[in-house]
Formats: structure tokens, sequence, C-alpha cells
């Protein structure tokens, strides 16, 4: 029993670890897990944990193939795809992730934490190299998969429509949500048929993207075009992170600062709606840092807060991107060779022109091609999620919901003009 104590999973011995899951397995078989905060978090977590560990164990998979990461994010789509979990709690997980507002919760203290815990100088020089970049990679990946379907004999129009902008429009509801209703009322027919059409390309491009950034991560860990999750070249006053003693008081201040922050997001969002509230969230954050409007104090209550969110609840929203938003049996049904080379295409063109462009504006290759090349065909803040974690590049999730969200938006008013010429 002692040997067994002696393994650790999210701090727990494995005996009393494994008490808790069956616990939890009871629980889900006699249908009395509350559909509620309590209920789906104490499942996610336990879950994310569990299936992190295993990945993080597993041989070949925890040096090739993402690890934890992916492995949470697969054995979590498996859950919902073989039909072990039932199908009321696998949808009371998707209301709860994306309705009720768990990732919201998420991301709001990673892209908080994220950009105040930056250094000042770091951010906007960083910032003023890497948008344009995102910018230019997103066109090149355009035209890149575009012309890979008129050689395909699949079409320019339909594969861009229906491809390249499906995988960098965002992810599913920011994303190919309202992209599926522009087509729609253009076609005029209904908007769930279109979505059906794009739902696949934005789950393989996410695919395509974490194996992406994991492949640039392990091939040039010890090379000079790695940043180690720094965008640019600083000097070590710039790289020095503070180390905070975790305050309880402080981690509640943070909530709120961080929190209140998304709402003025959100406000703004009802305003102009076409602009994301997270991108509104980011360019308020990024303006408070760049002019050092936030007392140091205050900024380390929101760092601490991050610190918290990310220790324990990351792995529970790889966990419920799995099982609720990673439809592994509608992307199969989709698999045919032209659409997996195109999808590729799009990764592969993209993570290819954000190298070269990183190189030459200064960047770290690396970090350029993962946060501009790989992050652009994710699934919006879910797949920014997972593709970083893969990568082992979570502190650069304020760039990458950059990139998101700007080009997420630029794709939605495109798609209202080109669906006029290609449909």
């Amino acid at each position: 029993m002692k040997k067994l104590n002696d393994i650790k999973i999210s701090g727990l011995g494995l005996p009393l670890y494994m008490g808790l899951i069956i616990i939890l397995a009871i629980t889900i078989w006699m249908g009395k897990l509350p559909f509620n905060m309590l209920g789906i978090t104490f499942m996610l977590i336990l879950l994310g944990h569990l299936f992190y560990f295993c990945g993080e164990k597993l041989p070949i998979f925890n040096t090739y193939l993402g690890g934890g990461s992916v492995f949470t994010l697969i054995a979590a789509a498996l859950l919902n795809s073989l039909h072990i979990m039932p199908k009321d709690l696998v949808e009371a997980t998707g209301t709860f992730m994306q309705d009720w507002g768990f990732l919201d919760f998420y991301i709001a203290a990673l892209i908080c934490g994220a950009i105040l815990g930056m250094n000042r100088n770091l951010l906007v020089k960083a910032s003023a190299r890497f948008i344009p970049i995102s910018l230019a990679t997103m066109v090149i990946g355009f035209f890149a998969t575009g012309t890979m379907g008129a050689l395909l004999g699949q079409g320019f129009g339909h594969s861009v429509l229906y491809i390249s902008m499906a995988q960098m429009a965002g992810g599913m509801g920011a994303g190919i949500v309202p992209l599926s209703k522009i087509y729609a009322s253009q076609l005029h027919v209904p908007a769930g048929q279109i979505l059906n059409q794009l739902a696949p390309a934005t789950t393989l491009g996410n695919l395509f993207a974490i194996i992406g950034a994991i492949f640039l991560a392990k091939a040039f860990v010890n090379t000079k075009y790695n940043g180690h999750g720094v965008l640019i070249e600083v000097n070590k006053e710039e790289l020095e992170k503070p180390k905070l003693r975790l305050d309880a008081t402080k981690i509640g201040v943070g909530l709120m600062l961080a929190f209140g922050l998304f709402l003025i997001g959100v406000i703004l969002n009802a305003f102009i709606p076409k602009i994301h509230s997270y991108a509104f969230m980011i360019i308020i954050v990024f303006i408070l840092k760049a002019t050092d409007a936030v007392p140091k104090a205050l900024q380390d209550c929101v760092v601490m807060f991050n610190q918290v969110v990310m220790t324990n609840l990351t792995h529970a929203v790889l966990a419920g991107i799995g099982l609720a938003m990673m439809d592994l049996s509608k992307l199969a049904q989709a698999m045919t060779w032209q659409f997996l080379i195109l999808s590729l295409t799009s990764v592969i063109a993209m993570g290819l022109a954000s190298w070269f462009l990183g190189k030459i504006f200064g960047l770290y290759p690396v970090e350029t091609a993962i946060g501009a090349g790989m992050i652009n065909n994710s699934m919006g803040g879910t797949g920014n999620i997972a593709v970083l974690s893969a990568a082992d590049r979570m502190e650069m999730i304020a760039f990458a919901q950059m990139a998101n969200r700007l080009g997420g938006a630029i794709i939605l008013i495109l798609g209202g003009i080109l669906i006029h010429f290609f449909s």
C-alpha cells in the first residue's frame, strides 16, 4: 500500500484517487451525477488528471504523440464516440463548457494572467511584429489551400470556403457557427446543413495543428530557433518572473479583476458584435499593461489567480473539450484523401510561412510557427489550449488568442463577401 501511495495523481495517492474514480463511476451508472457545477467539475477534474497522468507515462505516446495533453483529448473523445458516457451527460458537459461559461472562466484567468504577468517591454516588442506575421500567414494559407483544391479537382472556391476558412475562423461558437449562418443566408439553405460541412475541417485542422506544434517543439528543442515559450530574444531581466507566495485573499482579488475585465469585453461586444468579447478583453489588458496602468500588487493578484486555475483546471478543460466538443464520428465520415490533403495543406503552408516570416522579423521561428501557423488552424479558445498545452507553450496564450480572434473576425467578414463569388 505504501508503494501505491507513493504514486501521486494531482497530489493524491493512487488508492485514494481510484476510490474517487469508483465513486464517480457508481454515481454515473446510477444516473445520479448532478448535472451542475459540482458534478461536472468533479468529473472533468478527475478524468482530466487521470488521463493526463496516463498519457505522460505511456511509452512512445509521451515522447512522440503529445503526452498527457493529447491523450486526455483523445481518451475523453473516445468516451463519447464509443458511447461509454451517457448521451445526456455529454450534452450537459457541452452546456457547462460553453453556455454556463466554464471556458470563459478558464480563458479569462489565462489571458489576464498571461498578459499582466509578462514583461511590459517584451509584450510591446513582440506584438508589433507578431500580429502582421499572423495576418500574412492567413493570406498564404488561404491561397495555398485554394490552389491545392483546384489541382485536386475540388475547386478553388469550395476549398477556401469550406476548408481553409473553416480552419481559420476561430473555432465553433465564435467561428464556424456565425460563418455557417453567413453562408446560409446567401445560399438560402439551413445553417445546420452548412455547419455539418464546416465542422469536420475545424476538428481535423485542430488535430493537425496539435501534431504540428508537438513536432516543432520536439524537433527543434535544442536549436537556436527555439525560444522555449518566448517569442522574441530578451535579456535575463525581461525573462525573469517574480516568485509569488500564494495568498487566499489576493487570489480572490485576482478573480474579481480578471472577471471584471472580461465583462468590459462583453459590454463592448454588445455595441460591436463583430468583435468577440475575448478580443476586446485582450486589447484592454494589453493597453493596461503597456501603459503600466495597473499597480504591481494588483497585477500579482491576477497572476496568482492564473496560477491556481492553470494548475488545477487545465486538464479538466482538455477532458471537457474531448468529451463534448470533438465528434470523432463526424470526422471519420468526412475523411476522404482529398479532404486530408487540403486540411494538411493549410496547416503546413501556414506553419512554413510563419516560420520564415518570424525569422525575417526577428522572432523565434518555433514560437511563431506555433503561435501564428498552428494556432490559426485551431478551434478558437479551446483549440488554443490544446495546441499550446501539447507543445508546452501555455505562456503564449495571450498571443494565441490575439491571432485567433483577430483572424477569426476577418474571416467572418471575408466569408460574407466571398460566398457571392464562389457559391
